[in-house]
Parts: C-alpha cells; structure tokens; sequence
C-alpha cells in the first residue's frame, strides 16, 4: 500500500479555521457563489476547513444538489407510488427505483448522463458513465442484467462528432462489454444543437428478490465503515461534479476537472464481490462512490442513518500519495463502494473481498454524534452536520418565463413547406429520410456492443424495445425503452415531454409488455436562462401529468443542466425510460414481420390509431428542409393507454409491432422490411387523402401490426373492443416495398441505402 503523505504544519483543521476567519479560500473557483460560501459559514458558525469547502463545494453542485430543479421535481411525488401490478420498494430519493415485478421479482432500473466529461475525454467519460449507474443498481442489492444508452452529437459530417463519437461508443461498449452486460437498446440522434455538447445518458437494469433489497444509510452506533474496491487516485478530482454544473464556452472552459479513468474488470470483481457480500448477510448499508466521491458516500449514508459517522481519512488507499485530504475527499476515482458493517460481520466481510481480491479497508464507524467528523492523521479536519452537506444544500427558485420568440416559432408551421407530389418524388423521399442520420441504420453503433451475453437477451437493437429474460424457469421477463424527440420538445417542452413518454411506452407494448413505471434523465441548457428554466418547468409539469394519466410512477432520475456551447443551448432533452413486465418471454411479439415458410398469403398488414397531417417537428422538415417550427403532434395518452392494452392482449395474435415515431408509416414499413427483407404491398388512400401525409406524418398513437390472413377478424374485434382505430394497408411477401398507385422500391436498393450512411461518414 502507498504511504499517504504525513499532514503538515500548513494543515486547515477545524481548530485553524476557527481561529483565522478571515483566511481567504477559493470557493469561487470550487463553483460556489458568495452567498452559498455565506451561508455555509452560518451552518458552521465559522469559516469551512478547506477540506470541508471542497466537499460543499462538491455535494452542492447543480449535479448533486439539484438546486435549480428540485422545487419542479417535487412534483412527482404528487403521483401515486404504486404501478399497475403492484407497489414500489423504492423510489425518488433512492440509488435507484426498485418495482415488484411478480413472482417474488423485483428490478430496479435508472438513467443518468455523463455529458460533459465523454465532451473532454469521449471514451472514459461514456465508460465511467456506464460504471457509475452500475454501481447505482448494484448498491440496491440487485445483479445489473442489462444496459442501455441513449445518446445525441451533433451532425454527422460535423468535426466535433467525428472526434467525439467513435470514442463514446467504444467507450460503452468497452465497458459494458467486459463486465459481460448486454446492451439491449438506446438512440443515436444527431442534431446541430448537440455540437461541442454531446448527451451521453446511461441506463442499467437489476434484478433482485424482494427480500435482498438494500439501501443507503449508516445506522448502528459502533457499526464499522468500510471503503473497498479501486484505490483512490487524483483522476475525477471534481469531475462530473463540478464539470457538469457549468456551461461549456467555445474554448471549452477554463478549468477542467479530470475525467475519471475505468477499470471495468476491477467492476467486474467489485460487483461479484458485492453480490456475495449481500448473500452472507454481513452487509447493513451500502453506497456507491461515484459523483462526489467520498463527500457523498460518507455524508449521504450518515445523513440517511443515525446521523453521525467518524472517519478516519489517512486510512483511505491511495494510487498517488501526494494527495491531500480535500482532493481525497472530491476524487471521483471508479470502482469503489462503502459498506456499513457490524463489528461482528467485519472479519467475514473482509474474507469475501479478500477471495475476489478486492481490497477493503475499515476507514470509520457509525456514531451517535449527529456529526460527520473526519480526520486526517489524527487532527480534526471535516466536522459538520451531514445533512447540511447532502440534502440541505441551497433551492432556487429560478426565475422563468415563456420565451417571447416561442410564438413566431410555434406560428412557422412545417405544414405550408414544399412537399412531394408524385410517385417518384415520394420514392425519393423514402430513400432520402431512410438514409438520413437519425433514420439511417444504426449497427455501425450496435454491432460494438454485445447484445446477448448471459443469454437472457429476447429483443434488442432495432426492436422497439429491449427485453430481458428475468426467470429461466418461468420466463418472466422485463422490457425497457428510451425515448425523446428534442424537436419536439423545443415547439412545446410540455408536450414534448408526454409525447417522450407515450413513445417509451408504446414500445415498451409492442413487445407485449405491461408498462410499469418510469426513469428520467432531462438534459437541458443553462438554468441562469430564464426560457431554458421554462421549458424545464414545462416538461416536468408534462411528464408530471402524463404519469398521472397513464397510471404509472416516477421511480428516479437524473438532471442534467449546463447543456450548453457559450450561447446555444442544447434541444431541450427530457429522456424517458418505461419498464414493463411480461409473463411469459417466449410469446413476445416481434417488431417486424417475416416471410412463414410454406404460406404463400403473406400476413396482413394494419395501421392502429389515427393518422392526422402533422408534419411539424418531424424528420421530413429537418432532413429536407433544415426547418424547426410549428406546433408537435397531438398527445393523446388515454388513446397510448387504450392502444397498449390492445398491443399486451394482442400477444399471439399479432405476428409483428412496430410503433410509428420518426419518419413515420413510410420508415416503419422500410424498417419492418428490411429486417427480414420480406416485402410488403400497401394502399394508403384510407390513411389520408393526401399520400404524402399518409406516408409521412408523425402523429403519435400510432402502431404498425400484422396477423395471419385467418385472423383478420379476430384482430378487427380487439380493435373494436379497446375503441382503437383500425386501417387495413395490404399485405406482407415479395421483394419490394410497394405503394400502390405511387411507387416500389427493391428491398436490396432500400437495405443498402438504409445501411450505407454511418459506415461511410465513420469509416
């Protein structure tokens, strides 16, 4: 083990800071404004050791502290803690939701982002972002069993995405690869608001019994405090903490912190280790180091449990010696968990990491003190009260307002553009849009990331969404989707939230899965800008009331602020995940259609919901008009609610799902037959008098089925029974895509356009 540096006549204890008030301290450049720097001085009654500045300075943070949001996130604890099949183990306020799944099941899933450090250093910032929500589930008592990753950069030919792309995808799925986790689903979005600030969100799901849960709190007095995993090193001193709470100007900003550095197969062992820890019953609160570091470990769990814990720093392991008690305290090293463990249980704790060859060290215990109280080589150098520092940090109350430019952009309509008339013209605007970035095929991405380790994979990337096998013997399963059209979102944040959410969960219902509940990672602009904090407002206010009708909670989540380059703000981002549960995992429902061996009919093919001309926002408007305006579709969720009931009682009728979102019916009918290059031949004159609005409008509500030729009636009376609407398009087989009275397109020419963009701009 490397020595720590022995303290120094120079060290700021909390006798020092008593005695020399006036001692100047940096807390401007450690991200604090003068009045938070105030009133922690107030909280101590005395100026903060330097030691203590760095850990308020990093627990209140926008990252941590959440200051600028939590008077609108509030809200959703208006909603009720329950889903649709049972209760919540944990919610808000958590490492992560926990939802009863059945059968004795639970799983906890969140997403987080990890934006502006994979800006810095793409591959160990997208990397550590997957490690961290790991840990977030594995602190919960649960096996992490999949992950997930929906990401944004900026246009595609942009040199800003070609430095930063290939290296957080590789950093994803590097990391996530060798903890043998599967990827199962997420988004790559290009969009030039993205440029200099890509969205890195990260999303990880656990299993568990009901009876293993565990959570953050330190209680017990004399219980022991044990810090083990990775060394703590100088890489991520401040890190997403402080680097994530500013705006990125065009230069990048002055200072830096250092992006953490991963160890994925220390992880490996640290998850293993932790699970085994969990089973022999010897650990009684745990949490995991990631923003914050030790300042969040140690002050969440005393603040969470009786309320005091002493720790003794200098006992911390290092990877550099040179480090002083404050970069200790703020390092964002990864790897590393703390557990509160009785006196009794130390010995066995320690044999356990000890056969993983995880090193643990007892660096405190829990004390009936009411204080967090830390030492370093015996002087006195952190004494505070651990709410003060973990959840009493500052609210604000924003200012916010409707920006006045927001009706002339919501009056610009895309309505009015040029459209195609023709057959060709519509041909070519398939091709087009079925090539564009946000359309074009995305396995360039995917095909780096195992999909199917562990063997539980059921869906994964291009299904609508991820679905995971829980119980090999029942096949209980879950499915997870992420969504959010930013466009959207900027012609009406509060729409634009609901319309996220009813996305996420239609395809969470494609699959035949009940959607449950919900985990959010909103990603926004600067919160100093007043139209930035209202369209905050506004989506928390939609998803706040699209929860309310839907009937399903919001377990956690993630707010991500500062999402700027100087003046321009990222598209307002609130990304949403749905989890669902399905009984049975082997009568999922497909998302696309393929040609049945022997049948010469081909299945017939329907669209359910109603389609209307909404063209606004769409990616018609954006590839071939560079236009954003207008107002977003219609949201209609007890129409979303009604059609996944249909979509979940449909399961073994419908031999295929595909929901309509981008692009629209004509990108659902190319996706659906390039899958299984099955052809297909549709009428659309009863979808929309217009071809091109029935071809390309982005109304919501809307999914793409298919039955058998026998039962077209039984289908017809489901859509009756559940009052969703019902057009009957044509039928599946052959080796085009064809739209009768317009044109046909030769499923080799539309695979190998669809196929061609991100291999050739990445290359």
């Amino acid at each position: 083990m490397t020595e720590p540096a022995a303290p120094t006549s120079a060290l700021d204890t909390v006798a020092v800071a008593a005695t020399d008030p006036g001692r100047e301290q940096p807390w401007a450049d450690l991200g604090l404004k003068a009045d938070e720097y105030q009133s922690i001085r107030e909280i101590l009654g005395r100026r903060p050791t330097s030691s203590e500045l760095a850990m308020y300075s990093v627990m209140w943070s926008e990252h941590c502290s959440y200051k600028s949001t939590k008077v609108h996130l509030k809200q959703f604890s208006e909603i009720p803690q329950h889903t649709p099949i049972g209760g919540m183990l944990a919610g808000i306020g958590e490492n992560a939701g926990v939802i009863d799944i059945g059968q004795g099941y639970a799983v906890t899933f969140k997403v987080e982002s990890h934006n502006h450090p994979s800006f810095v250093e793409p591959y160990q910032g997208a990397a550590t972002g997957v490690g961290g929500i790991v840990r977030d589930i594995l602190a919960m008592g649960a096996r992490p069993v999949a992950v997930m990753d929906p990401l944004r950069f900026g246009p595609l030919d942009a040199p800003d995405t070609q430095r930063v792309l290939p290296g957080i995808v590789a950093g994803v799925g590097g990391y996530g690869n060798c903890l043998g986790l599967p990827n199962i689903g997420g988004e790559a979005v290009f969009d030039e608001t993205y440029v200099g600030n890509p969205l890195v969100n990260a999303l990880c799901v656990g299993v568990l019994r009901h009876e293993d849960l565990h959570l953050a709190n330190a209680s017990g007095t004399g219980n022991q405090v044990i810090l083990y995993g990775a060394r703590t090193g100088g890489d991520g001193i401040g890190g997403v903490s402080i680097l994530a709470s500013e705006t990125f100007e065009s230069t990048g900003p002055a200072k830096r912190p250092s992006v953490q550095v991963g160890d994925p197969f220390m992880e490996k062992l640290l998850i293993e280790c932790t699970l085994e820890l969990f089973a022999a019953g010897v650990v009684a609160g745990i949490q995991d180091l990631g923003g914050a570091g030790l300042s969040c470990a140690t002050s969440e769990l005393a603040s969470a449990g009786d309320g005091g814990m002493h720790v003794e720093l200098d006992r911390v392991p290092l990877r550099d010696s040179t480090l002083a008690p404050e970069e200790i305290l703020m390092s964002e090293s990864q790897e590393r968990m703390m557990a509160v463990v009785t006196p009794d249980d130390v010995e066995r704790f320690m044999a356990i990491c000890a056969k993983w060859d995880v090193e643990a060290v007892v660096v405190g215990e829990v004390t009936d003190t009411g204080r967090l109280e830390i030492d370093w080589h015996g002087e006195r150098v952190v004494d505070v009260p651990p709410r003060s520092v973990a959840h009493d940090g500052p609210t604000y109350q924003r200012p916010y307002a409707r920006p006045d430019s927001q009706d002339v952009l919501q009056a610009d309509g895309a309505e009015s553009l040029p459209r195609p008339s023709t057959g060709d013209e519509l041909r070519a605007t398939l091709l087009r849009l079925a090539a564009s970035p946000n359309l074009c095929d995305k396995s360039w991405i995917t095909d780096q990331y195992d999909r199917y380790v562990r063997g539980n994979t059921v869906l994964a990337q291009p299904s609508d969404s991820g679905m995971i096998r829980v119980d090999e013997s029942t096949n209980l399963g879950v499915a997870v989707s992420t969504d959010c059209n930013g466009r959207f979102a900027r012609l009406d944040p509060y729409a634009g939230a609901r319309l996220a959410l009813a996305e996420s969960y239609r395809n969470v219902a494609t699959g035949g899965a009940v959607p449950l509940a919900i985990s959010d990672c909103l990603n926004f602009g600067s919160p100093e800008d007043p139209g930035v904090m209202w369209q905050f407002a506004e989506a928390c206010r939609g998803l706040k009331d699209g929860c309310l009708e839907l009937g399903i909670p919001v377990t956690g989540g993630n707010v991500s602020l500062y999402n700027q380059t100087g003046e321009t703000a990222i598209l307002p981002t609130p990304v949403v995940a749905v989890l669902g549960v399905i009984d049975d995992v082997t009568r999922r429902t497909p998302s696309a259609w393929a040609a049945v061996e022997g049948d010469q009919t081909g299945d017939r093919v329907f669209l359910l919901g109603e389609t209307r001309e909404e063209l606004s926002g769409s990616e018609w408007a954006h590839v071939v008009h560079g236009h954003l305006g207008g107002l977003p579709p219609v949201v209609d969720l007890a129409a979303e609610k009604r059609l996944a009931e249909l979509l979940v009682d449909g399961v073994g009728l419908l031999t295929s799902a595909h929901d309509l979102s981008d692009g629209g019916l004509a990108q659902a009918l190319a996706e659906c037959a390039i899958r299984h290059m099955c052809g297909v031949t549709v009428a659309v004159e009863s979808v929309a008098a217009d071809p091109f609005v029935a071809l390309f409008s982005e109304s919501a509500g809307r999914v793409l089925v298919t039955v058998a030729d026998r039962d077209t009636d039984r289908l017809v009376e489901l859509a009756g029974r559940h009052g969703v609407p019902l057009v009957e398009l044509g039928v599946t087989g052959g080796d085009v895509l064809a739209v009768e009275g317009q044109f046909e397109v030769n499923l080799l020419e539309l695979r190998s356009t669809w196929m061609a963009t991100l291999p050739a701009a990445l290359a």
